[in-house]
């Protein structure tokens, strides 16, 4: 693995960002569902991150639903200019919790627009459309006829920048036919490498990986490797998850997300932490070895 500037910025869009930056996705109720369990710490968690330096958002309008955008326009607007919100569109929940697919084109159109009421923006920065033919993760299935709206609320002035979530390689090589591209958001981590080719093509394109899950998500990854990289370099495990990912790729932007101001600060000092190549090593091999 090259060495990499941990703490450099990347281009998403028109914008240079910082490549830590925060998931809000956990300022929503259990299940990101519902509110918050403490209103207070969540609207102090947004605070913290945007004063630490953080320029990178990414939150949904179907967390909650509506939830973690209301709270980001509560802590954060007026917005300051450096920093870019990315949301997400394509599901909807339904009154038990679950996630459902939303690609009809009015369901998209009222997506957008609910973004940008609850985050109070007269344009979206980004928009991710986010692929449900599978829950379980990228599926193949023709994304032609929900991009083509995205792309035309584009050219109407909602959405600057347009990017891609859970999807193949061969959706995006059809996405980039219709539209502009500027990110892609999958599932990617120590164990879970199955992009590892899509992320060096992206970087050659100068277009953004932003892996989600970076310890497993809903399903933690347990590894003692990576527990015993994190007790021999005095950090925690999602430190050196977190570093290992910045390491990985230039393209990589990581949006950790937390509902605690604590373990805010614990991953924003992940880009500051060194990685032997012994400790790569490692931790390089946890692919191999599944949950090691």
């Amino acid at each position: 693995m090259p060495g990499i500037d941990q703490s450099s910025t990347f281009a998403l869009g028109d914008r240079d960002v910082k490549r830590l930056g925060y998931g809000a996705m956990q300022l929503a109720g259990p299940g990101v569902f519902g509110p918050p369990r403490d209103h207070a710490a969540a609207l102090a968690v947004l605070r913290e991150a945007v004063a630490s330096g953080v320029d990178h958002i990414d939150t949904s309008d179907f967390y909650g639903p509506h939830v973690t955008n209301q709270l980001i326009r509560e802590a954060l607007a007026p917005y300051p200019d450096k920093l870019v919100i990315v949301t997400k569109i394509g599901a909807q929940r339904g009154q038990d919790g679950s996630w459902n697919p939303a690609f009809s084109p009015e369901a998209l159109t009222r997506a957008v627009h609910d973004n940008l009421r609850n985050l109070g923006l007269d344009v979206l920065d980004v928009v991710n459309l986010r692929l449900m033919f599978s829950v379980h993760g990228p599926a193949e299935g023709s994304l032609e006829a929900p991009l083509t709206v995205l792309a035309d609320l584009q050219r109407k002035g909602l959405v600057r920048h347009i990017g891609l979530s859970n999807v193949t390689p061969t959706q995006l090589a059809e996405g980039r036919r219709i539209a502009r591209i500027v990110c892609v958001q999958n599932q990617y981590n120590l164990a879970h490498r199955g992009d590892d080719a899509l992320i060096d093509a992206l970087a050659r394109d100068g277009i953004a990986y932003v892996p989600f899950f970076p310890l497993g998500g809903f399903t933690p990854l347990q590894s003692s490797t990576l527990s015993d990289v994190a007790a021999r370099l005095g950090a925690t495990p999602m430190q050196v998850a977190l570093a290992w990912l910045l390491r990985r790729a230039p393209n990589i932007l990581l949006i950790p997300g937390t509902s605690s101001v604590a373990h805010l600060r614990e991953n924003l000092a992940a880009d500051k932490l060194h990685l032997p190549d012994d400790s790569l090593k490692a931790l390089d091999s946890i692919a191999g070895a599944g949950s090691a």
